[in-house]
């Protein structure tokens, strides 16, 4: 607290400075006229030319300005014993006014110094004697409020220790569960607070305390924020919500006042539940790095927290759920048991989860009663419930923009695309030959995986060009949501990974940059099964590498010396090759329908995985030679 009175007497000594110059030396400075002194015969000169505008006789000084003269300037000379003045003035034309001696209280030098200097002074030292108390006052009260001139006003600080947080009546959230899918299990988990809400007295009756805090966890997109406000919405009891960047501020001891002043509302309006989005902003592992003792803003904000978590009664009805996509940097003591009592994970949805989520969203949109929603949730694996609303609106937009009435299955299978890879690309123009090689390209993927037993079947395969860069793909959908993944399997993709630029190597003998995704794909895949799978004969089980951040994209570090680096480098290396020449034989082994399949994926630019299958099964026709 001495700190901080420190600061605010050092602030308040700033202002109070500005404010003495701006009153004894810049407004003298501004007001003042410009003034030239002359010698009286100059003046009597200047008469006898008729330059003379405008003149005030006063009782020791002459002034006058010119004819003229647009810079304004006042010129003054002393006054003489000169009875003919005013017959030349009034002979040159010049009009002219004689003052008679000031007698006002301004023209007192004791009162101008009074009330231009001492008074000032003395309130500005009334407000700082003022604040200073209201601000002890207010400290003690938790609160850190800095307001010279009124609750807000002028130039302080007001409000600086209030929290902000956005208050909602728990019906008002306007969400309950009945608005959230896909996610049973996260939910099955927070009944039990709702219950506890409602009905505490069957818990404070067999002596239960309910957890004081809930961390849900998971990938951007999957409702982590929309489960809180559903918890609420169940309760009915009041939603605060406040951002975890909402207390990081340029003031020390500003954060910490925040949370003080966060726990407070919440206490008075108990029962309530207090959501913190994003806590990893606050609750970051602390190691004193970046300030000096390791006592920053962040970790004062932090310390606060974890106090106030402490202080407050859970039996009281007080719930504080929180939310964060990087659990593995949170503090240590924020997650402990006593704080952070329960940790609810809300993953992406499964297939089951994906359909219902799909159906929610359809319900306030106008669909075909033909569309089969599997189809899309089995398109759509790994998409997060954001994923899935964009994908409901996207398909809505497609039906409107096609001038229908109603959302039909083609829209949401397009849709996907569009979040998958982007529009199409309809003024994109390939010539011939890059048309040609995509459509092998693309042939080359399907073909494989069609010809291995652990691939997932060909769903559909299109050469027109799309928005983020792909100019064309071929998507493979699982018949089921895959828990566990077997070396075979993830074999057989990086065999079909490697297949399209097999394909171009076989027909056209020669390679292109179409293939850099699939390299990266298959690269990062034969590492992770060397490296974290222990699918390497030579490393066994041994980790030697370690994801960063599973959340928000999994990048890895690796976790091994420089030595062991270089044999893991050798061992993806091999095992790509081994890929890609497997890939090579497949396709040469079956280049009659490699041709067959290309030239019509050339001349229809998309087909379906049926269309392909029907024509890879069929009877081959007879091979013709490689188009170049």
């Amino acid at each position: 607290m001495d700190d901080q009175r420190k600061r605010l007497l050092r602030t308040e000594l700033i202002i109070f400075v500005v404010l003495l110059i701006i009153d004894l030396i810049v407004a003298p400075m501004v007001t003042a006229h410009q003034k030239v002194a002359v010698s009286y015969s100059k003046f009597l000169d200047q008469i006898e030319e008729k330059k003379i505008d405008n003149v005030t006789i006063e009782d020791e000084t002459i002034e006058y300005t010119l004819k003229g003269d647009e810079t304004n300037t006042v010129y003054t000379t002393g006054e003489m014993n000169d009875p003919d003045l005013v017959n030349r003035l009034e002979e040159s034309g010049a009009t002219f006014t004689q003052t008679v001696e000031n007698q006002s209280i301004w023209s007192n030098p004791f009162f101008y110094f009074l009330m231009t200097f001492v008074l000032p002074i003395l309130l500005i030292y009334w407000l700082l004697r003022r604040n200073m108390k209201r601000m002890k006052k207010n400290m003690d009260d938790g609160q850190f409020t800095f307001t010279p001139c009124g609750d807000g006003g002028g130039f302080g600080f007001g409000n600086m220790g209030k929290s902000n947080a956005r208050v909602y009546k728990g019906e008002k959230t306007g969400v309950t569960f009945m608005d959230v899918a896909g996610q049973d299990e996260a939910k099955d988990n927070l009944i039990e607070i709702v219950d506890f809400l409602n009905h505490p007295e069957k818990y404070q009756e067999i002596g239960a305390k309910m957890p004081k805090g809930a961390l849900l966890v998971g990938p951007p997109g999957t409702g982590k924020t929309l489960l809180a406000k559903a918890v609420a919405g169940e309760a009915g009891v009041p939603f605060f919500s406040i951002s975890g960047s909402e207390f990081v501020e340029m003031f020390v001891g500003r954060g910490a006042a925040k949370v003080r002043d966060l726990f407070k509302q919440a206490r008075d309006n108990a029962p309530c539940i207090v959501f913190i989005d994003e806590i990893d902003t606050i609750g970051k592992k602390r190691d004193g790095a970046g300030s000096i003792g390791g006592n920053d803003e962040r970790e004062q904000t932090l310390n606060q927290l974890l106090a106030e978590m402490d202080g407050f009664d859970g039996s009281k009805g007080v719930v504080l759920l929180a939310a964060t996509n990087r659990p593995e940097i949170l503090d240590p003591a924020l997650t402990r048991p006593g704080r952070f009592d329960r940790r609810i994970p809300v993953e992406l949805p499964d297939l089951e989860g994906r359909e219902a989520i799909l159906r929610l969203h359809a319900k306030d949109v106008k669909c075909s009663p033909e569309i089969d929603f599997n189809v899309i949730a089995r398109a759509s694996a790994g998409s997060s419930g954001a994923d899935l609303a964009n994908i409901i609106n996207e398909s809505a937009l497609l039906a409107v923009r096609d001038h229908r009435k109603q959302v039909v299955q083609k829209d949401m299978e397009e849709a996907i695309e569009i979040v998958i890879a982007g529009e199409q690309k309809k003024g994109k123009v390939m010539s011939t030959k890059e048309k040609l090689i995509v459509s092998y390209h693309e042939i080359g993927h399907a073909l494989v995986a069609a010809k291995q037993k652990n691939s997932a079947p060909v769903h559909k395969i299109t050469i027109i060009p799309r928005t983020k860069g792909a100019l064309g793909y071929t998507m493979q959908v699982e018949e089921d949501d895959e828990n566990l993944i077997s070396k075979d399997e993830l074999y057989a993709r990086i065999v079909t990974y490697t297949a399209g630029r097999a394909a171009e190597e076989l027909i056209f003998h020669s390679v292109t940059s179409g293939a850099s995704n699939d390299i990266e794909q298959a690269t990062k895949m034969a590492r992770a099964m060397i490296t974290r799978f222990g699918m390497s004969e030579t490393f066994d089980m041994t980790a030697l590498e370690t994801v960063n951040s599973q959340y928000l994209g999994g990048d890895t570090s690796l976790a091994c010396s420089s030595r062991t680096a270089a044999r893991v480098d050798d061992e993806v290396i091999a095992l790509i090759r081994k890929a890609h020449a497997e890939a090579y034989k497949i396709l040469e082994d079956n280049i009659a329908k490699l041709h067959e399949l290309a030239k019509y994926l050339y001349e229809k630019e998309t087909i379906t995985g049926e269309q392909f299958m029907y024509i890879l099964n069929k009877p081959a026709e007879i091979p013709t030679k490689a188009q170049n």
